[in-house]
């Protein structure tokens, strides 16, 4: 299965899923060492190439300590950006200039009629120093905004199977479960319609405590970010989570915003649902004991049932004898070692739950779309070919546009206003992608004096007849 995760966070994700198992539930003192030689003797599967690699102790051993020693582990094991990135260093001050003028004299050239004038500039002025490879006089002309303008030609205005064994983690909040439960009994809509609602239900391992639970009327990955929410604020960031493959729980935007929160999605096998079983087991009371108790209301309400859903569960679940730990969830919990960390605001918790997308900027207006939707870029970044934006697929009245290698919020996009844009003002920029004065009086470029140099050097006539004007025929010498 092709990784959904952005190529800069592909890495992290990949180191942080091979010591995921010893970051969520840690070794004992004088453990640690033999499970991370284990580990190195195991083959994983390279995230870019999908070769068969192992990974030295050491690796294994530094991995494991960035993850454990920092609130954000997925940001730690992330590839370093080299401290010179964007810098050029190839490229001479001198260079630079002779760059920029050049551009500014003929900002409708290629990048290669660019670089071949510049060989002919640099080699009658040795000062500018050593001219790189046309790759990198490319790419630093694109990260200058250096880009091929056009020029106006009209001047018009343009708008297996495997065996069973039964587990348990041995501290609180080191492996949640969750999974949504379609009701028995059916509620009744505003509309008059009656419909079955989906109960998503988010479990510690440990203690069994209810995290948070809550009827929906969907089972989408919207609901289930909503869901996961406030899991966090209540009870704090676990260390992984172990849920089936719906499709809500392998969608993009839950896929790459777990990792974020340093969070290990864990999914069941393929037909092994046993491996979610104490999330199993907590739907059965649910019908038998909750739902049951409002068998006496004829119509049945969402609000109502979430109210009495969440009474059940901190009145009567939490507080009665666990068969499967022979105490009460609350008591096991206030006993146990939690592995817990401070979840983030509401708002930094939506933004981690975002898809991050790379789209292709429109030359012409400066847009790119969005499911459907055209957003505008702004000026400052109007030179980017592609633009890297983070949206929910539910929400796009929040696009975020961010930097590839950071992941740092750049701008908010906002959907394109036609009828705003209607008013006719515009911002001036520089430079502009359409050009209405003619090409300045610079003379013959460089590159085309060196040829015509070379041309003339070899004392031969230029390889052509020229024509006499008012004559059909042209003016052929005949030799008597």
């Amino acid at each position: 299965m092709t990784s959904t995760l952005p190529h800069s966070e592909r890495w992290a994700a990949f180191r942080f899923s091979v010591i995921g198992p010893l970051y969520a539930a840690r070794p004992d003192h004088g453990e640690l060492r033999p499970a991370l030689e284990e580990l190195s003797r195991q083959h994983f599967k390279h995230p870019t190439t999908g070769e068969r690699v192992r990974f030295a102790y050491s690796t294994l051993e530094r991995w494991f300590y960035r993850a454990v020693q920092n609130d954000d582990p997925l940001h730690e094991l992330r590839r370093k950006v080299r401290k010179d990135a964007g810098e050029f260093k190839s490229v001479s001050l001198e260079l630079r200039g002779a760059i920029r003028a050049l551009y500014k004299e003929h900002p409708t050239w290629s990048y290669q009629l660019h670089y071949e004038n510049l060989d002919a500039v640099v080699e009658k002025h040795p000062e500018l120093g050593p001219l790189p490879s046309y790759t990198t006089v490319r790419r630093y002309m694109r990260a200058q905004g250096y880009v091929r303008q056009k020029r106006r030609t009209d001047h018009r205005v343009h708008h297996s199977p495997r065996e069973v064994r039964s587990y348990e983690m041995a501290d609180a909040h080191a492996l949640w479960h969750l999974d949504f439960h379609t009701g028995k009994r059916r509620v009744l809509l505003p509309s008059g319609e009656y419909v079955k609602p989906h109960l998503l239900a988010i479990l510690d391992d440990h203690s069994r405590i209810v995290c948070h639970a809550q009827w929906y009327l969907g089972e989408t990955a919207e609901h289930l970010v909503h869901g996961l929410c406030q899991a966090f604020l209540k009870r704090g960031l676990p260390r992984a989570i172990l849920m089936d493959n719906g499709a809500a729980m392998i969608a993009a935007e839950v896929a790459q915003g777990l990792p974020r929160l340093g969070i290990v999605p864990k999914h069941t096998l393929a037909e092994s649902p046993h491996q979610n079983g104490k999330q199993e087991t907590f739907f059965a009371p649910i019908e038998g004991k909750c739902v049951k108790m409002l068998e006496g209301v004829r119509d049945l309400e969402l609000d109502l049932l979430n109210r009495a859903t969440i009474a059940w569960i901190e009145q009567d679940y939490h507080r009665s004898n666990h068969e499967g730990i022979d105490t009460t969830p609350l008591a096991r919990l206030r006993e146990a070692h939690s592995e817990a960390r401070v979840s983030p605001s509401l708002g930094s918790l939506r933004a981690s739950f975002r898809e991050e997308l790379v789209r292709k900027q429109r030359r012409g207006d400066g847009t790119l779309s969005v499911h459907g939707v055209r957003f505008e870029v702004p000026s400052l970044y109007r030179h980017l070919e592609q633009v890297h934006v983070r949206v929910a697929r539910w929400d796009l009245t929040r696009v975020t546009m961010v930097d590839p290698r950071h992941g740092t919020a750049l701008a908010e996009l906002h959907p394109l206003d036609r009828h705003r844009n209607a008013d006719g003002h515009r911002k001036t920029v520089d430079p502009t992608q359409l050009i209405d004065e003619p090409p300045a009086e610079s003379g013959i470029a460089p590159h085309m004096a060196r040829l015509l140099e070379r041309a003339e050097s070899t004392g031969l006539p230029a390889a052509y007849i020229p024509f006499a004007e008012g004559s059909s025929d042209p003016e052929v010498s005949h030799d008597d």
